[in-house]
């Protein structure tokens, strides 16, 4: 079964966003795998809360110009 797994910044994506993010993925893994694989094909998409992740000491906060906002 593949698997993909994504953390993503808490309200970096849509709705939308998501839901295409899983059909494009599920599509490379049919691709590289072949068709039999779709049904068993798992995507998750898990949101990081803001400081919740950060890098060399630094915390990260998403600012609200790059909040994705749903049926954008």
């Amino acid at each position: 079964m593949p698997f993909a797994n994504f953390k993503m910044p808490q309200a970096a994506l849509s709705r939308a966003q998501k839901e295409e993010l899983v059909h494009r993925t599920t599509d490379l893994l049919v691709d590289y795998f072949g068709e039999a694989v779709r049904p068993y094909t798992m995507v998750l998409i898990e949101e990081v809360p803001d400081g919740g992740y950060g890098r060399a000491d630094e915390v990260f906060v998403v600012p609200e110009a790059y909040r994705a906002r749903d049926g954008a």
